[in-house]
């Protein structure tokens, strides 16, 4: 019974980190997920430039929502057309984990539609914080196929954020390719 339970075990952990390691990122629509729509506009326009950089299709979810719409309205059908009439199959969500170095990846596995209404409400930087955690988690056909986590430390200002993400960000997106 104990060799079982440890197969078990053992098959379910190479499962998960099989979900980043086989991603085969080829195209994405980047949807920040943060409270304040300038941070998110940030977030998503850099990940674009580094995912461009790095020979990935993407673009940014404000090209494709009006000004100040939220990204809930991602789950229209009619949107979710025009995002496959430009070739895009991949949305990633980046949001805010938290700010401590111990968060780790979100257990959840919710489709893209549950996933895109929830509510994130951290802000890109925070007085007195030094490190700040993102999540991204990626969807093809509205179901969930992987997630990551970059964690940024030693920050002092809403730029050292951006700075440090697009650091530490290039060299995660070669494990997505």
């Amino acid at each position: 019974m104990k060799y079982i339970f440890f197969f078990l075990i053992l098959s379910f952990s190479q499962l998960y980190k099989a979900q980043t390691k086989n991603l085969n990122l080829k195209n994405a629509l980047v949807i920040g997920q943060l409270d304040r729509s300038e941070d998110r506009y940030s977030i998503e326009i850099a990940l674009t430039e580094l995912l461009a950089d790095a020979g990935v299709k993407a673009l940014p979810s404000l090209n494709i929502l009006k000004v100040g719409a939220d990204v809930y309205h991602l789950e229209n059908d009619s949107i979710q057309n025009i995002v496959t009439s430009k070739g895009l199959d991949t949305y990633l969500t980046v949001s805010v984990r938290g700010y401590d170095k111990r968060f780790k990846l979100a257990e959840n596995r919710d489709d893209f539609k549950t996933a895109i209404n929830v509510n994130h409400l951290f802000p890109l930087y925070k007085d007195e914080v030094i490190t700040i955690s993102f999540e991204f988690t990626f969807y093809r056909n509205g179901i969930f196929v992987g997630t990551d986590i970059v964690r940024c430390g030693n920050i002092d200002s809403r730029e050292g954020v951006l700075k440090k993400f697009k650091k530490k960000t290039t060299k995660r997106i070669k494990k997505w390719l």
